[in-house]
């Protein structure tokens, strides 16, 4: 008996060496792993914190010059505060010499409207302060805040800015100083890289 008689209902089946093992009609098929060397293919890398990249490290330009314009108007408004609150006697005397010079006003008027200047005065300086604490806790979080501390950058700007409008109607050209830096304030906290320091993953 041959093994190389195709007839040999004994032999092996054609187109199979003696010795190679039966595959039972399965084709074969290769062997399938994670792609390179082992390794699964690695995320793609996302600028600016996408993904699962971590994001800027370092508080890009933009943002540092929207955190000092908030300290700068912060300074300046604590200072303003201070001197409303410390001119509120002096506002008061001015007020009350000047009503004591029309006779038609009685003393006790002249003290009520006296009265009444000095606490607008205090008033008025109690907001400037709370404005300048507003800006800057808000610059102070820049380093560590989400997107709160943005927000509520884009909002003090804004306020200042449409409040800088009203006082140069009033003919305040130093209201143009603030104004400059509360559009400075938005635009750089509104773009894209504001977007990606104040979304940045923590870890």
């Amino acid at each position: 008996m041959s093994f190389g008689d195709p007839n040999n209902p004994y032999g092996p089946p054609q187109g199979r060496q003696p010795g190679q093992q039966p595959n039972y009609g399965y084709p074969q098929q290769q062997p399938q792993g994670p792609a390179g060397y082992g390794y699964p293919a690695a995320p793609p890398v996302h600028p600016h914190g996408g993904g699962h990249a971590p994001g800027p490290s370092v508080m890009p330009g933009t943002v540092k010059a929207a955190r000092v314009m908030l300290f700068v108007l912060g300074a300046f408004q604590v200072i303003g505060g201070v001197l409303m609150i410390a001119a509120s006697s002096r506002f008061a005397d001015y007020i009350k010499d000047e009503l004591n010079s029309d006779p038609s006003i009685s003393a006790q008027d002249a003290d009520t409207f006296t009265d009444i200047g000095a606490g607008i005065m205090i008033g008025l300086g109690v907001v400037v302060l709370a404005f300048a604490f507003w800006a800057i806790f808000t610059g102070a979080k820049f380093a560590t805040g989400r997107g709160g501390a943005r927000v509520s950058a884009i909002v003090y700007g804004s306020v200042v800015t449409l409040v800088s409008v009203v006082n140069l109607l009033g003919a305040n050209v130093f209201a143009l100083f603030s104004l400059i830096l509360g559009i400075l304030i938005i635009v750089f906290c509104a773009n894209r890289n504001a977007s990606y320091w104040f979304n940045r993953p923590r870890y």
